[in-house]
């Protein structure tokens, strides 16, 4: 049973390792580039240099170029713009943190509003009375309900 147990666990490991090696999709890739004329993902455009940053990509896959190398490369020539995805380190990470933060804080200030709005305390004192003519107005249009 343990050596069952241990072939399976070797071979989900062997069939990650393997799925990782694969090669990159191009169409993977183009969405997460950006073209640097029209600050578009590569899939969205369909400008020259895009064009032609499509084509370096088919090459290099062709070439048998791992994702990353194929990243560096444009980023070399193009600069850090050219990912669509903001570093995850420096001024980028601000762009990870900030729509949590903000997610956190409104979470926070609906909790306090709900709180606030539970704890509210009831009026004290009476409710103030309606003038009698009023009142009696009122008796008289609902006594037309009752049966």
């Amino acid at each position: 049973m343990i050596r069952i147990v241990l072939l399976a666990l070797v071979a989900g490991v062997v069939a990650v390792g393997s799925a990782s090696a694969a090669p990159p999709n191009a169409a993977d890739l183009e969405a997460e580039l950006v073209c640097p004329v029209c600050e578009t993902t590569l899939d969205q455009s369909n400008a020259p240099v895009a064009e032609r940053m499509k084509a370096f990509l088919r090459v290099r896959i062709a070439a048998g170029d791992s994702e990353r190398q194929i990243k560096d490369a444009l980023v070399a020539e193009f600069g850090p713009g050219v990912i669509a995805e903001p570093p995850g380190g420096g001024f980028g990470l601000l762009a990870w943190l900030l729509p949590l933060g903000a997610v956190v804080g409104a979470a926070v200030v609906v909790a306090l509003l709900i709180r606030r709005w539970a704890r509210r305390t009831p009026p004290t004192g009476e409710a103030e009375r309606l003038d009698p003519e009023l009142e009696r107005m009122v008796d008289e249009e609902l006594a037309r309900f009752d049966p």
